[in-house]
């Protein structure tokens, strides 16, 4: 079974000015807006990092799932981590494992050739993990929840490359890689920067809590072409931390060539 980081899902109080940030810095550009998620109460914009995506969320009214984790977490940052597997049968194992398990399913729904099931945050602890399958079976091609195809003319490489990883912050961080390692089926290596599970492209790191925000998706690593761009960009846009990283929509961005 392989199982794809696909694509990652940030929540902001305020949407323009973050994929502002992110075209600008990060120099990736948005490929779709979804108005079916005015349903949840909120408006979104997806852009691609590679053959990837990055989503941002934001509410635009009162009471919704993703303004209580807002204020939960103290303001902008990290929502979901969305995989595709390699078909659904794959998909289903994951599920079926994670409700033998105790964890609650969020939202699922299933729409001919496509589907896909969100593990609720609570029971993941720092964030939502959505998996979802389609028949092309194509980690590299259509894309439901940025429109299917077309997207593929909006991708640039020459600043931002791609997904290496995740991090994400625990008070027991192998604690919490050993409940994600066992819902997605696979083992929890020993990193140099915490406690890692391998998905098909890139690594999910746990590490201990880095903040007083709590339990959550709390980083990204990127791989980028152009660090002296992301770097300038971030700088002028006040995202700057150092040469290594930038912060962006409450979320580290640690930078490797």
């Amino acid at each position: 079974m392989a199982l794809q980081l696909r694509q990652i899902c940030l929540v902001a109080e305020q949407l323009a000015p973050v994929i502002d940030n992110f075209t600008n810095i990060l120099g990736i550009r948005a490929c779709h807006v979804d108005p079916g998620v005015e349903f949840f109460g909120l408006e979104n914009t997806l852009m691609t990092v590679g053959h990837n995506f990055l989503e941002v969320v934001a509410p635009i009214q009162e009471g919704t799932a993703a303004g209580r984790y807002l204020e939960r977490r103290q303001g902008d940052g990290g929502y979901m981590v969305i995989t595709q597997a390699s078909d659904r049968d794959s998909q289903q194992t994951i599920r079926q494992r994670a409700l033998d398990m105790g964890v609650r399913i969020a939202h699922e729904s299933e729409r001919g050739d496509w589907g896909l099931c969100q593990l609720h945050p609570r029971d993941m602890v720092a964030a939502f993990l959505e998996v979802e399958w389609d028949s092309d079976n194509d980690f590299n091609g259509k894309w439901m929840p940025a429109g299917g195809n077309g997207w593929q003319e909006t991708v640039s490489r020459d600043v931002t490359v791609d997904y290496l990883g995740a991090e994400l912050q625990a008070e027991d961080p192998l604690a919490l890689a050993d409940h994600w390692a066992k819902v997605i089926g696979v083992d929890v290596e020993r990193g140099d920067n915490g406690y890692t599970v391998a998905l098909n492209n890139a690594v999910l790191r746990f590490v201990a809590l880095q903040d007083d925000r709590g339990p959550g998706l709390t980083g990204l690593d990127i791989k980028v072409a152009d660090r002296k761009h992301v770097l300038a960009a971030a700088k002028s846009r006040g995202c700057y931390v150092n040469d290594s990283r930038v912060d962006i929509c409450g979320t580290r961005f640690y930078l490797s060539d």
